[in-house]
């Protein structure tokens, strides 16, 4: 039976084109009630609804009626809803409704009845901060847009719903308040959404790869978060959001460089505390991206930069290591790469012994093999600690990525490679959008007023004068 089926009047019609659409499931389930001596029967998806809400909303109320009434009128049910074709009732039920059908009506009354999500709201495991609110997103959508209403109570707070994936039917909401937002990004974006034509979806990271200016920078064009507060705020900036259904990350656009780099606890800070660590995080990143290929400038073509006692230091520890600086440098930040995703991976009492085992176990053995110098270790080290500073983990990974291609260059040119790499750097970023805004706004284009919320954090003012 195509999805395409207008209902009859004919209950067995409908009852059977239903079951035909989901083939031979065992969930799915039909009883028999009688309204007013109509037949009627009820139809839904076991899994995925809650049977105590059918009992007292829908089959209580339907059989203790004896007076003349409109079925409409004898539900105890907040929402419901007539649909006319199979392919809207089909979608309902797997969204968690229940389908009356009744003899003799061509139409069906479909009533949301979604069992509840047993999650619990808590605290984000990758986005911890000292101050501020210690609740997260979750996967239920609606729990999720709840959560953003509640920090943003402005009626002109609009959310835009659509559907993608042809065989999951993921939800997915788009929020933003109108008055504020740029509607030039906003257009693109939601025309990205809904050009999105996918089997499957089932999380916001393979929508942000779809509808992305550049799938293939390392650098994410959309912010992901899992923090409501975080969200709220971006919408008060004019910026978007994009929740998808089943998915505790919500993405925001568009995005600039420098929002990676900021952290909800600079705005429940003193001012000058939040710039200087906001000014520490953007500092972090070239540390991140340029510690090892400085290193490894120095050793190989520019020694005489150094002091003569720390030159002299220098000298002795990699006197009598094998490998270049270059294969010692490659070498940890692959170590340090396996160790971080063995950690990610493994329960967390065991990934703790895996950070002391990979930090001073490993380290100090390869000291003492003389595979490596202490001054590698220290470099990377201080590589490593540099790209976690990131609040945004996409970020942190990226700049540990960019970070080889400039060893190589510093391996081949010295100086010279880094300055040019991190030239073709700048000029990438520089070319980069997120649904047409500048990536390095305010900076590339110059923005004087930007300026002030970007790289520090400004003193927050009174819109209200004093009365005298």
């Amino acid at each position: 039976m195509k999805l395409t089926y207008k209902l009859s009047n004919i209950l067995d019609e409908n009852i059977e084109a239903v079951k035909n659409s989901f083939r031979e499931t065992e969930d799915l389930k039909i009883r028999e009630i009688s309204f007013l001596n109509v037949d009627c029967k009820l139809i839904y998806l076991d899994t995925l609804v809650d049977k105590k809400i059918i009992e007292k909303n829908i089959i209580e109320p339907i059989l203790d009626c004896k007076d003349e009434a409109v079925l409409e009128s004898v539900i105890k049910n907040a929402e419901y809803s007539r649909r006319i074709d199979l392919e809207g009732t089909v979608n309902s039920l797997l969204e968690g409704s229940c389908a009356l059908f009744a003899e003799g009506e061509n139409s069906v009354l479909l009533m949301p009845v979604a069992a509840a999500d047993e999650r619990a709201i808590q605290e984000p495991e990758n986005e911890h901060i000292i101050k501020g609110a210690h609740d997260g997103f979750t996967e239920d959508i609606n729990k999720n847009i709840f959560l953003v209403r509640r920090r943003v109570k402005n009626p002109t707070l609009c959310i835009k719903n659509t559907t993608l994936g042809s065989l999951t039917n993921t939800k997915v909401s788009i929020l933003y308040i109108d008055e504020l937002v740029d509607h030039g990004p906003l257009d693109v974006l939601i025309e990205r959404v809904e050009a999105v034509d996918v089997q499957e979806l089932q999380s916001a990271g393979e929508l942000e790869e779809l509808i992305e200016d550049n799938s293939y920078t390392l650098f994410p064009q959309m912010l992901s978060t899992e923090r409501p507060d975080r969200a709220a705020s971006y919408l008060l900036e004019g910026k978007s959001v994009v929740i998808v259904d089943g998915s505790p990350h919500v993405l925001v656009s568009p995005i600039t460089f420098f929002s990676f780099y900021q952290s909800p606890d600079d705005y429940n800070s003193r001012w000058l505390i939040g710039s200087f660590f906001r000014l520490i995080r953007i500092f972090s990143f070239l540390v991140a991206i340029c510690l090892p290929a400085i290193y490894i400038a120095v050793v190989s073509f520019h020694s005489e930069v150094l002091p003569l006692g720390i030159l002299y230091a220098i000298r002795v520890q990699i006197e009598y290591i094998p490998l270049p600086p270059f294969f010692e440098a490659i070498a940890m930040q692959l170590v340090l790469e396996l160790l971080k995703e063995a950690a990610i991976r493994l329960p967390s009492p065991i990934a703790q012994t895996i950070g002391i085992v990979g930090g001073l176990v490993i380290g100090s053995a390869v000291v003492e093999a003389g595979f490596i110098s202490n001054t590698m270790i220290v470099v990377i080290a201080l590589t490593a600690i540099a790209s976690f500073v990131a609040p945004v983990n996409q970020m942190g990974t990226g700049a540990r990525i960019v970070a080889f291609p400039i060893m190589i260059a510093a391996t081949l040119f010295g100086f010279l490679g880094i300055v040019l790499a991190l030239g073709t750097l700048l000029i990438h970023l520089c070319r980069l959008e997120s649904f047409g805004k500048p990536y390095l706004a305010p900076v590339a284009p110059l923005h004087f007023k930007g300026l002030k919320d970007s790289l520090i954090k400004t003193k927050k003012k009174n819109n209200t004068s004093k009365q005298t």
